[in-house]
């Protein structure tokens, strides 16, 4: 198969010669995958993924909206768009650092193949020392299996002693002890934003310099997670709380079952709310691990869904209902982020129901561009009324603070 290389950082010869090789091997018309290479690990994937190189463009979203194998390291702040909802099978292929997370991967003995199953967010971690390279699959099986087929090629280098050794709570300063957990979002009522991939540090400080945005939400997992999180760890939430910013988790996982997602709940309201049980337990581990503790409001993303369907309807309450109770066991608070006409319509009209359980908070996504928790006419004021609602009040576009640029929805938060 001929290969064609993806051009190379730098174009002296020394340089070349440092910089890690990547190539993708686009297939002809009669072929149906592609090789891609990077550090000498090889992964065979379907002709029709995309292959980014973020050597090349550090501030290329990492986002899973197309099945796409991205290679090389994520920039410290990624051009992403504010909302999307994910779950396209998805490769990152990084270099194994010193500072790289690696808690949870499997490490084959010899070679680039190891069985791995993806965890309960859709996603798998293999550590290649032979190569120096972390690959982490998204979106399911079908990602993870490409894991398992992957091969080395001559160029392929062994990592460094003692690289990729890092834990997932692992401080800026490279420690590793672990970070007393916070309660989020805290008490607070004023204007936020939430990102595709959590911002640097460098831009949250020079917004909280240039703006009155103090509420930020952030994707902590869900196997219909939109985008990668390389600045999103417990010691950045622990900075950011400290630093006066208050911080929505939000977990992205299964979507109602009359929608065209890629990962979708069952239409039986008994599997659907054992589901949301199951959801809750995975969000409640994603957010353990970046250091948000009990007490805490974890808000559920449910995209919109045809509120006129029935059966479709009774679902997502009914997972929704699952998700509120495994929290509450396990001292979470609940939340729901969904579309005034859909989701939070649905949840409003059974407030008062012994059939569902109810939400501790709900997040409206109603782009009417009125900054505040006023919700009529879909949410009487009698519902959710005690610093309980956050209003996100614009959708995606683009702002500009202290010379740094995010894509975001802007929210009114009213929380306690």
């Amino acid at each position: 198969m001929k290969r064609l290389p993806i051009a190379l950082a730098g174009t002296a010869a020394a340089m070349i010669a440092a910089v890690p090789s990547v190539s993708a091997a686009p297939a002809s018309v009669q072929q149906e995958t592609q090789h891609v290479t990077y550090r000498g690990y090889d992964v065979t994937v379907p002709a029709s993924w995309r292959v980014v190189n973020l050597d090349e463009n550090p501030s290329a979203c990492i986002i899973f909206d197309a099945s796409t194998v991205y290679v090389g390291r994520a920039g410290d702040q990624q051009d992403c768009p504010a909302h999307a909802v994910g779950g396209a099978p998805s490769l990152w292929i990084q270099p194994l650092d010193a500072g790289t997370p690696t808690a949870g991967a499997r490490t084959p003995e010899r070679g680039a193949a190891v069985a791995t199953q993806p965890d309960a967010d859709g996603e798998s971690q293999v550590v290649v020392r032979e190569a120096g390279v972390l690959a982490t699959s998204f979106g399911g099986a079908e990602a993870a299996k490409r894991l398992e087929s992957a091969t080395l090629t001559a160029g392929a280098r062994p990592a460094a002693a003692g690289t990729g050794t890092a834990t997932a709570a692992s401080t800026a300063s490279g420690t590793a002890e672990p970070l007393s957990a916070v309660e989020a979002p805290g008490t607070f009522k004023g204007r936020g934003f939430d990102a595709c991939a959590a911002p640097s540090g460098a831009t949250m400080a020079a917004w909280k310099s240039a703006t009155n945005f103090r509420g930020v939400g952030v994707y902590i997992g869900g196997v219909s997670r939109a985008c990668a999180q390389p600045n999103l760890t417990a010691d950045w939430v622990k900075t950011r709380t400290a630093g006066g910013w208050h911080v929505l988790p939000i977990y992205v996982g299964l979507q109602a079952p009359c929608t065209s997602f890629a990962h979708r709940m069952s239409s039986n309201a008994d599997t659907a709310r054992g589901q949301g049980r199951n959801a809750a337990g995975a969000a409640i581990s994603a957010a353990q691990s970046k250091g948000i503790g009990a007490d805490s409001v974890i808000y559920y993303d449910i995209e919109g869904f045809d509120n006129g369907n029935d059966t479709c309807r009774k679902a997502v309450l009914n997972f929704l209902s699952g998700w509120t109770n495994q929290l509450h066991r396990k001292n979470y608070r609940s939340g729901v982020y969904s579309s005034i006409s859909s989701g939070v319509t649905a949840l409003s009209n059974t407030y008062a129901s012994d059939s569902y359980s109810r939400p501790n908070h709900i997040w409206a996504a109603w782009w009417n561009g009125k900054a505040n928790a006023d919700l009529k006419p879909y949410v009487p004021d009698g519902q959710w009324n005690q610093r309980q609602r956050v209003h996100q009040y614009r959708g995606g576009h683009n702002e500009t603070h202290g010379g740094h640029t995010l894509n975001i929805d802007s929210n009114f938060l009213n929380v306690h």
